[in-house]
């Protein structure tokens, strides 16, 4: 194991509410405690909208940020009724937020509006997870790193401060599945989406590239022998204090 910073994501996704800052507490608790653990992590949670005002103002920790899950293309105010922009966003509290999930672009986010979102958020001085990951279909016919390639290309407007991104590496059919993909195949896929990116872009830095897919406290010590991972995004184990600290424990074994 590296003394490299490592990195914890949570998604709630549609989950929480005021009471449940509870579970962050604990986790801030637990890291206060285990000095090996927080040094070398970087803790964040993507909350729904509705809370991050309220946990910023409450939530007092030297080890936990906040994020946002979405933001809209337009980047301060407009006739856009339900949507909140990064400026929104940002003076409410957050620091981070996820463009480009695929439960996201499912729904109608393309590429192409996925990439005016990375600008508007980017201007904001938001820091951004983006999303990527291929289908079954894709991978089954061998399309994954072609799909890869135009996520990374399409969906980052080349105006970004590159050094706020950080790249999710989420297969579709991982998602909720309790499927992963093999070892090797992520040690392939994570070289060659550090390799595209910095060819792109044109960029020495090599870019901070997260796993996420079914990732729990069973399976994510397996994760620890691939370097190139950088840290985790999790979903639905964020939502419980205990597996999110049992993820953080079991991944330093």
């Amino acid at each position: 194991m590296t003394n490299k910073l490592n990195y914890f994501v949570g998604n709630w996704k549609m989950f929480g509410d005021f009471r449940s800052l509870k579970i962050i507490y604990r986790i801030n608790n637990f890291l206060s405690n285990f000095n090996k653990i927080h040094t070398k992590n970087k803790i964040i949670f993507c909350i729904p909208n509705t809370l991050i005002s309220f946990y910023s103002k409450k939530l007092k920790s030297n080890f936990i940020s906040l994020g946002a899950q979405n933001c809209h293309y337009n980047e301060t105010y407009g006739p856009f009724t339900g949507s909140v922009s990064a400026s929104m966003l940002k003076k409410a509290g957050a620091k981070y937020v996820i463009l480009g999930h695929s439960e996201n672009r499912l729904t109608g986010d393309s590429n192409k509006l996925i990439k005016k979102k990375t600008k508007s958020a980017s201007n904001q001085k938001l820091k951004i997870i983006l999303c990527i990951g291929e289908s079954y279909n894709e991978k089954k016919n061998g399309k994954t790193f072609i799909v890869l390639k135009k996520q990374i290309s399409k969906s980052i407007d080349k105006k970004c401060d590159l050094s706020k991104i950080i790249i999710a590496y989420e297969p579709i059919w991982s998602i909720g599945t309790g499927k992963v993909p093999k070892i090797y195949e992520l040690k392939k896929t994570f070289k060659f989406i550090k390799y595209q990116f910095k060819k792109i872009f044109k960029t020495r830095n090599t870019p901070i590239v997260l796993y996420g897919g079914s990732v729990n406290e069973k399976n994510v010590r397996n994760f620890s022998s691939v370097f190139e991972i950088d840290g985790f995004l999790i979903g639905g184990a964020s939502q419980s204090s205990k597996k999110f600290i049992d993820i953080m424990k079991n991944y330093y074994k």
